[in-house]
């Protein structure tokens, strides 16, 4: 009959969501009835041994050539704090930022975890969070870490047994007598002491807040190692408190007007909550190298394993090179004050190892590492043909918000232009100003200079504006972005309707770190093969297993050979005949100047086949123009920057034979070029093999191996927060971005 003919689809297909609904709602059913079942019903339970969360054994880190140089533990190991010490505004300001349900629930907020169950299952892994202040506690007391479903359904049950077995009070007390609170401080008392040298039942209400904002990333919110990330924080919890009632209009209005400002800072100007030093603890030898290595191995292997895991940590760091760095920077700062500031990062090219690093003038006194940079804000409603690396949390970032390079993206831009297969020689016009073609406002060179024709070789050289601002729509906006990402710029990312397409983008509007630089243009000098830069040789753990070894790692080939040849022909003449000729050093080098708009900030990169070296400088409060500095009118790259280069290229590489860069080989055809590289960088593995190697004449270091032949450990999971957003970049509207301007070379 007709209308049974009609049915049988219906019939298959109603069969097809009955199958597929048993397969998803009866297992979530079933669990759901499960779970609650232990949660609510009167089972017998007895809580097993909460394990010990005192901190253990200090990490010993040490020089290439196996001198201790610095020791990351734990501080205050030992203040003694009873549930009565607790204050109750650190207990609200812990329940308002962590988990407002506290008092009402039974250790498990079902509505929360049975929302992150259903993710977990649908995605076959752990991917939501749903804990509870009891589930936190019973996962650091009890269950550990392990990302798994498992993990979470006993953690669940636990929780909901221990909140039958002690009171609400109790738990508060347990979970902040050991809950890790940023810069090796274990438990409430601890953080109280180090951060504001006081006792944990005198807290105010912004200093609870402040320790309540720190709890969900400590690495990121230490107030320390963050304060911006740690004041906006420490806003939010403060603002969360008013809402729930905790604090009055009168009380949240005072809380808020007391910013956290550090004790190294001076005298605050008005009411702060004060953040003093750290007591009794003595300053690394070379604190902004040491606090690299604290920030990417916290990163790769958690701040507990970090501070007690009794790990031995051989790094990369020089000492002759680093005592050089430090004396070039003091030298060249000297007759100068804070805030004006100077970076300056080395990286060997054949390894990637980071060979000294100075992020300032004193990071006893400032805190802050100016050279690692930040992270871009991910804006809503904006495209992103290329999205940074930093977002994936896997990069190195924290200290300082990076500055912008100015005409030290160009070689970027060149590179991408070289694998198009544009050569050279080609030629472009090179007016004082130009415009680009439905673009509002025109960029021009630095004090109006141009006309004619110039080829790239020699507009690199000069660093002609105009040719590049062309030479960019030519490359390709996305296209060059990739480029500098490959090469290492963790922050390079373009989005065509936040960035626009008006030529800007190819004189450095994305704010970069002197370590990203100095990686990146070692690529060059490494003729288009990439070492990631790290500040480790080898790890070791407590029972001497080899948990890291990047001796003799296997460089991964992200630019041909002839492009990187050409570049590094080009950027010679910077140095030779074009606006860097302070950088010249009696053997072959090449480099590029970086000036910003207004000269507020000002760099050079440059690099021979054994060393590439960035120097930044700027102020460190905000940027303003670099004027009359040391007998300099104008601060550009090519005048107090590629000086400072020179002064430590020169003897730091005294000792190495004059090697020479290899002639460059004709530009390939772009199809040629992509066959030799794989563009997609993000799906690379950087392999570990072989034996160290040490080309500029330094020991890798004869640090021997606690237990022969150690096994090496798979690579660690662990990812670093997003970092804390930062400053927009350019503003656009109808017509392109509105900040364009000249941009000096």
């Amino acid at each position: 009959m007709p209308w049974r003919r009609r049915s049988l689809p219906v019939r298959l297909f109603r069969g097809f969501i009955i199958t597929i609904l048993s397969l998803i709602l009866v297992p979530a059913v079933v669990g759901a009835t499960t779970v609650a079942a232990f949660l609510y019903l009167p089972l017998p339970a007895k809580l097993p041994v909460a394990k010990n969360t005192l901190p253990s054994q200090p990490s010993k880190v040490y020089d290439v050539n196996g001198a201790e140089i610095a020791i990351f533990r734990q501080h205050d190991i030992n203040i003694p704090v009873q549930e009565k010490d607790i204050p109750p505004v650190l207990k609200q300001a812990l329940i308002s930022a962590e988990d407002q349900k506290f008092y009402s629930h039974h250790g498990v907020d079902l509505q929360g975890s049975f929302r992150a169950l259903i993710a977990d299952l649908r995605n076959k892994k752990v991917k939501q969070g749903g804990s509870t202040i009891t589930q936190q506690y019973v996962k650091k007391a009890y269950t550990g870490n392990e990302r798994t479903i498992d993990r979470k359904v006993r953690e669940a049950i636990l929780a909901s047994q221990l909140d039958r077995q002690v009171n609400k009070d109790e738990i508060l007390f347990r979970y902040l007598s050991i809950v890790y609170l940023g810069d090796g401080a274990y438990g409430a008392g601890a953080a109280a002491d180090t951060y504001f040298r006081k006792p944990v039942s005198q807290l105010t209400a912004s200093e609870a807040a402040t320790l309540a904002g720190v709890i969900p990333a400590p690495s990121l919110y230490a107030p320390r190692e963050n304060l911006s990330g740690a004041e906006n924080k420490r806003r939010i919890v403060l603002k969360k408190m008013f809402e729930q009632g905790y604090l009055t209009q009168p009380k949240y209005d005072e809380a808020v007007a007391q910013p956290l400002w550090l004790e190294s800072q001076g005298p605050p100007p008005g009411p702060v909550t004060l953040i003093y030093a750290p007591r009794g603890e003595s300053a690394a030898k070379y604190p902004y190298f040491v606090d690299y290595v604290r920030r990417y191995l916290v990163a790769k292997y958690g701040e507990d394993r970090v501070f007690r895991g009794g790990l031995t940590i051989q790094t990369t760091i020089d000492p002759r090179l680093q005592d050089l760095a430090d004396q070039t920077v003091a030298g060249q700062l000297s007759g100068t004050k804070s805030p004006l500031e100077m970076s300056l990062v080395t990286v060997e090219p054949p390894t990637g190892y980071v060979r000294a690093m100075v992020g300032g003038r004193d990071f006893n006194s400032s805190q802050v590492n100016l050279a690692l940079g930040g992270c871009p804000a991910k804006l809503a409603n904006q495209q992103y043909e290329v999205e940074p690396q930093c977002w994936s949390g896997k990069t190195v970032v924290g200290g300082g918000t990076g500055r912008q390079p100015g005409s030290s993206w160009k070689p970027f831009v060149l590179s991408a232009a070289y694998q198009k297969g544009i050569q050279p020689s080609k030629t472009y016009n090179a007016p004082a100003t130009y415009k680009a073609p439905g673009c509002g406002k025109a960029l021009g060179n630095s004090e109006g200079h141009g006309g004619g024709r110039i080829n790239l070789k020699e507009a690199t050289a000069k660093s002609v504006n105009t040719v590049f601002a062309q030479l960019v729509r030519d490359a390709g906006f996305p296209e060059t972005a990739q480029v500098a990402k490959d090469l290492g710029i963790t922050s390079s990312f373009f989005s065509s309707t936040y960035i626009g397409k008006c030529g800007q983008f190819a004189l450095g509007v994305i704010e970069v770190s002197p370590l990203d630089m100095a990686a990146a243009y070692s690529v060059f000098a490494n003729r288009g093969l990439r070492q990631p830069a790290t500040p480790i040789v080898k790890v070791i753990d407590d029972k001497g297993k080899i948990v890291e070894d990047n001796t003799g790692r296997q460089a991964m080939r992200v630019l041909d050979e002839s492009v990187a040849d050409n570049v590094t022909a080009a950027l010679q003449g910077v140095i030779t005949n074009g606006t860097a000729t302070r950088a010249q050093i009696d053997r072959q080098a090449a480099g590029k100047t970086g000036t910003t708009n207004d000269y507020k900030d000002a760099w050079f990169i440059g690099y021979t086949p054994t060393l590439s070296t960035a120097v930044w400088m700027g102020y460190s409060d905000a940027p303003r123009s670099l004027l009359n500095i040391k007998g300099v009118g104008r601060v550009f790259g090519g005048t107090i920057p590629a000086q400072t280069w020179a002064r430590f290229m020169k003897p730091a590489l005294a000792d190495i034979p004059k090697t020479k860069f290899s002639d460059p080989a004709p530009i390939k055809a772009p199809a040629d070029i992509q066959k030799l590289i794989k563009r997609d960088v993000q799906r690379q593995q950087f392999i570990e093999s072989g034996a160290g190697r040490s080309p500029i004449g330094t020991s890798t270091g004869k640090f021997e191996d606690p237990v022969p032949n150690a096994k090496v450990d798979a690579p660690s999971t662990t990812t670093v927060p997003p970092s804390t957003p930062q400053t927009t970049i350019l503003n656009t509207g109808p017509g392109g971005p509105t900040i364009i301007g000249t941009i000096p070379r």
